[in-house]
This record gives C-alpha cells, structure tokens and sequence, in this order.
C-alpha cells in the first residue's frame, strides 16, 4: 500500500525529471522556477517524514540550488543523515563534501573512509573516486597499484571517467606496464560516450601517435571538438595548433584569441578575481558568444546564474596568466559526485 510519503516523493520526482538537464532546459526553456520550487517543497515534505530518498534529493536540491538557494551546510547536513540510513549515494556524497571541505571543514582522511564504505557496497562513483586516493595519496597512502586495479574495477561497470582514467595509466604506466594502445582505445571508449577530456587526450595521442599513428589533422578535429564543449585545455591546444599550423592553417590571430580564452578560463576556473571582476569575466564570455564564439557559449551556459548570483569574499586582482605556447597540454580527472 503506497504511502502519503511515498505520493510526495513520486510527485517530487515527476516534478523534477524533466528538469535535470540543464543543458536542455536552456536550449528549450522548460523547467519553471516554479516547477523547481514545487519540487523542492515536495522533497522537503517528504524529508520530513523521514523518507530516505527524499533527504538525499533534497540535499541535491541544496547542492546545486534546484527550487531554493545553494545552501552548502544544509546539503552536508542533509548527506549525512542520509548516509547514516545507509543511502549509498550520499555516504559517497558526504566523502566528496569531506574531501574539498564543502559545507564542513575539510578531512581527506573521513574522505577516503567515506569512498572506501560506499565502494565496498558498490557504489560505482565512490569506487573511482577511492581510485582517486590512492592515486593521489588523499587521506591514505599513495597506491598506484590499488588506484589502476579500482579504476579498472569502476570501468568495467562503465564509469565513465574511470575508463578515461584508466586509459591515462596504460598511458603513462601508472600501476601497469605503458601500452599505448589499449590507452587509446579506452580513451576513444570514454569520447564515444561523450566524455571531453578522452576526446581531448584523443587528439593528444593522434598528435602524438599515441597508440595509433599521427595524424594531425584528427588531432586538430578532437581539440576542436573538445574545445567546442568548454574542455579548457582544449582551447589552449587548438590555439597551439593555430599558432603552428598543426592540421590546419597557420592562424596566429585565432591562435591568440584562444589562447586569451584558455587563460581566461583558468581564472574563473581557479576564482581568481574579487566579485566585480568574475562579473567581468562573464562580461566578457557573453560578449564572445553573442558574436557567435561556440566555446565562449558553452563556458557562459553553466556559468551564467552562478557568476551573477554568488557572492565573494576575495579581494584579488583579475588579471590574465601567460603562458608559453612550446608544449600542448594533458587532462585528466578527478572526483565525482552523484
């Protein structure tokens, strides 16, 4: 027999389906403020009954601002009384929050406690995400090892960045013996699925003949894919490729504008600059993508709400980082949360 909170907790999650792309929602206009708010209010609702789906989405909710206000400390909350019921996604939830001191104060080490409790139950995100650690030593000792045997264990159930992560080990030899090859082939297994940064790395073996033989002309066709779909190092490559006619034309003007783009992503990326001026940095995404600068578009979507509606508290000054254009740059991956 189905239950009032069962009904509030259906309604919710039929209020909020059609609204969780974000992407989508922007090219088509659908999903209302008011839909969101509903949602929320539903998920509350239910919450309050104790329902444990409900306290994980309404911690979502808080998370990413869905029908209510970015609350960081009310998501954290809401995580962990998820994840003492046993809700798989917010222990991994809760680890993420731990590991970059989101909503709490930071703990690398309840970080890695948190992966390792939810990865032992399965949970495909935490289970990359502990590969993570050992890889990089947060809150245990590093394991390159453990980290390539755990990426590979997430990516045989298809998660998708341990499949691009998994590639950068075979790449580098990163707790396995380097084979080119099979590095390629699980980066263009990650791109196929629409992952940027394995289109990316994609374009970085076929310009280096990583695993397959050089061809510059691909290469130049995935750093502008990638680039395309805001993939920030991408953008930096693209202008390498401009700047010395690596698969096509030498364009020294497109060159430096790509590479003002690049380090203009780096900085709102890394929150270099006081309130004002991440203004002005969205100023200056929108004015690029009104004269029809896609990548400029794809940085301006997500971003949009974000930059006009947070407030900070740094006093930096905005400036633009130089870089060197004698080496094309390399991604990979990092945490993910669910």
């Amino acid at each position: 027999m189905r239950t009032v909170k069962d009904k509030l907790y259906e309604e919710a999650a039929s209020q909020i389906q059609e609204i969780n792309d974000p992407e989508y929602c922007y090219q088509n206009e659908i999903g209302t403020e008011k839909d969101k708010i509903r949602a929320f209010e539903l998920y509350k609702e239910a919450a309050e009954k104790e329902d444990i789906g409900a306290i994980y989405n309404l911690a979502n909710c808080y998370q990413n601002g869905i029908g209510t206000e970015k609350n960081a400390i009310k998501a954290f909350e809401l995580y962990n009384k998820a994840a003492e019921k046993g809700q798989i996604d917010s222990i991994n939830n809760l680890g993420y929050y731990y590991r970059f001191g989101i909503g709490t104060e930071k703990n690398e080490i309840k970080a890695f406690e948190l992966y390792n409790k939810a990865a032992e139950k399965g949970q495909i995100d935490s289970i990359y995400n502990l590969a993570n650690c050992y890889k990089y030593g947060i809150g245990t000792e590093k394991d390159k090892a453990r980290a390539f045997k755990l990426y590979e264990k997430a990516a045989e159930k298809g998660q998708i960045n341990a499949i691009n992560n998994l590639g950068y080990c075979y790449q580098n030899g990163i707790g396995t013996e380097k084979d080119g090859i099979i590095a390629f082939d699980l980066y263009k297994k990650a791109a196929k699925k629409g992952h940027i940064n394995a289109i990316y790395n994609l374009g970085y073996c076929y310009q280096h003949g990583i695993g397959i033989g050089k061809n510059d002309i691909k290469a130049f066709e995935f750093y502008k894919e990638a680039a395309e779909k805001g993939q920030i190092d991408s953008i930096y490559n693209l202008g390498y490729c401009y700047q010395n006619g690596i698969g096509t034309e030498k364009n020294e003007i497109k060159a430096f504008e790509l590479y003002k783009e690049y380090n203009l992503a780096v900085c709102y990326q890394n929150r270099m600059g006081s309130e004002r001026n991440e203004i002005k940095a969205f100023e200056l995404y929108e004015e690029a993508a009104k004269k029809g600068d896609i990548v400029a578009t794809n940085h301006l979507r997500p971003r949009k709400n974000k930059i006009l509606n947070e407030k900070k508290d740094t006093a930096a000054i905005y400036t633009t980082n130089k870089y060197k254009s004698d080496e094309p740059r390399y991604a990979t991956e990092e945490c993910t949360v669910v």
